[in-house]
């Protein structure tokens, strides 16, 4: 029995089951994260049905007070009796625990706050009214309410009061929502798109006169072709702000009144409405055309409200742009780099030691490098394309300033490491015979690298890319200094010349997470797009991964000579 014993460890079979059992508890505690993150994040999305409640609250040494509730469910949680008697709530103390309810109530400025934790025992007269409308706003986050009258100008265009059904007044409501939105479209794509394009002509036009002034080389004739193609830019202005001024006049002409919890009556203007429904009304498939209407404009618009509404597509395309960019610069470094540690540098004390320095160059804090890209990139290489290219532009800085283009060759630097070893082994790979027969056919030594081998190790140098990839996507502490920011809107490729604007900041998803998580003034609000973006995060990554992947294996096929 013991030999038996002996000779199953001596085979290496408890080593089997273990590693085993570690892969298998590595993958269940992955597929956890994931489920975790889309459970959690994609949630917030769903609309979720409006309760209407009467909540009587005890006060010490008085009355009860009552007051209504008309909002959404969160999340509910126990909470321990001493915990509610210490925040100066009379509560029967024979209980041991409570129950209290996290309830979305919206409408912050008429309340102040958006959230409430509610005692479950003290919730009355709970309904799901029928006619209650769920808003989701530019400003101030959601409305929840009931519908009065539809207003344009000044005049009741239609009103429950006076004898229109609920069902006129809501289709009413919709039908001039649907022309504020259009109208917003077209006021968005003046302001960003029209306008946007005359103040980056004028501002060139700016600085190609102080550059010509600093020259010294400006003349009459200069200066009258400046003249008139500002001019010609000022009357295209103004008739946009005309035009501006027209359609905001045109968007703020219709408004709502609602009636909100405890009686509280107000006006919304529809342009300042994005999305409108009844949740309580809404069948499976309605609310599932919702969902994925607010998913979308989750992906594709802008932020809002210190981030914890609307989307947040400039840190998608922020983060993929600044990772194709860093793959990129760190390509070529990484391969030009093993090529000449592997096939041109004598093999000796010097060369182990680089090897051994670019090992630890691996293990660096990657905040290291953001403090190295701040002080190298931006202040020194920076400073002087400032001064040498751009000095119509100071003391404003041009490139001295954190940018796309110098996030990118910090990661790049960040994660050359990691390209220079998988490239190395990969060459390591390749039979000497390979080579010997290339140059036995006349071929040189640059051609023998460049036409045989390097394909060869092309896969192994895809393989070093996929994991930069991996690593650079989620940073987030060296961005911080060298061109991450909380919110730039807009994007660093557009139609004005030069079309990627390398010297502007950016917005990324991982440092999103970061900003909405921990510096969010409306924690309750931002926690479901923590998840959320944290999910999107994870999908990015793996479909940047999953592209790299499958070029490798192609490359793979394609030289099929490597694994021989």
């Amino acid at each position: 029995m013991k030999t038996e014993f002996n000779n199953w460890l001596r085979k290496g079979t408890p080593w089997i089951w273990i590693n085993a059992g570690a892969v298998a508890i590595s993958i269940v505690m992955v597929i956890g994260l994931l489920m975790l993150l889309a459970v959690r994040g994609i949630n917030h999305f769903w609309p979720k049905d409006v309760l209407q409640a009467t909540y009587t609250q005890p006060v010490n040494g008085g009355e009860p007070v009552s007051t209504q509730i008309v909002g959404e469910f969160v999340e509910s949680e126990q909470i321990s009796v001493g915990q509610i008697v210490s925040s100066g709530i009379p509560v029967d103390e024979s209980q041991d625990f409570y129950q209290r309810n996290l309830i979305k109530l919206g409408n912050r400025d008429l309340t102040g706050a958006d959230f409430s934790w509610v005692l479950e025992d003290y919730i009355s007269d709970v309904t799901y009214p029928e006619n209650v409308v769920t808003l989701e706003r530019r400003e101030w986050g959601n409305f929840y309410g009931f519908l009065e009258q539809v207003r344009e100008g000044d005049q009741t265009i239609a009103s429950v009061t006076e004898g229109a059904n609920f069902d006129e007044l809501w289709a009413e409501f919709n039908a001039r929502l649907a022309r504020a939105l259009e109208i917003q479209k077209q006021i968005y794509d003046i302001e960003n798109g029209a306008i946007g394009e005359i103040n980056y002509q004028m501002e060139r036009l700016r600085l190609e006169e102080r550059r010509l002034r600093l020259e010294g080389d400006i003349s009459a004739e200069v200066m009258g072709e400046i003249t008139a193609a500002r001019e010609e830019l000022d009357t295209r202005y103004s008739a946009l702000q005309g035009e501006l001024q027209e359609l905001y006049a045109q968007a703020n002409r219709d408004s709502a009144v609602f009636h909100a919890a405890n009686d509280q009556q107000t006006v919304v203007s529809l342009a300042d409405v994005v999305m409108a429904y009844q949740a309580n009304q809404m069948h499976v498939f309605a609310k599932i055309g919702t969902f994925f209407a607010k998913l979308g404009e989750f992906l594709t618009a802008e932020p809002r409200e210190a981030n914890t509404e609307g989307g947040i597509f400039p840190a998608i395309f922020g983060t993929v742009m600044m990772v194709l960019l860093m793959s990129v610069f760190v390509t070529p470094f990484g391969v030009v780099a093993a090529v000449y540690l592997r096939e041109y540098a004598r093999q000796g004390i010097v060369t182990r030691t680089i090897r051994i320095a670019v090992n630890n160059l691996a293990g660096v804090p990657s905040i290291v490098y953001g403090v190295f890209g701040l002080g190298f990139f931006i202040y020194i290489i920076g400073g002087e394309i400032d001064q040498m290219f751009y000095p119509e532009a100071l003391p404003a800085p041009t490139f001295g300033t954190p940018g796309l283009l110098w996030a990118s060759l910090t990661l790049a630097l960040l994660t050359v490491p990691v390209v220079i070893v998988a490239t190395e082994e990969g060459l390591a790979r390749i039979p000497r015979s390979v080579r010997e027969g290339s140059l036995a056919l006349g071929a040189t030594k640059f051609e023998t690298l460049w036409r045989v081998v390097l394909p060869m190790a092309s896969p192994a140098m895809m393989t070093g890319l996929i994991l930069a990839v991996a690593r650079a996507a989620g940073e987030v502490a060296p961005l911080m200094l060298v061109g991450v920011v909380k919110l730039a809107p807009s994007l660093p490729l557009d139609g004005n010349y030069p079309y990627l604007h390398l010297e502007q900041k950016f917005m990324h998803l991982g440092f999103h997470i970061y900003d909405v998580g921990f510096q969010s003034p409306n924690v309750e609000a931002a926690r479901p797009l923590v998840f959320a973006t944290a999910l999107l995060l994870v999908i990015v990554i793996a479909i940047l991964n999953l592209t790299a992947v499958g070029l490798r294996n192609r490359l793979r096929e394609k030289y099929k000579a490597l694994d021989t």
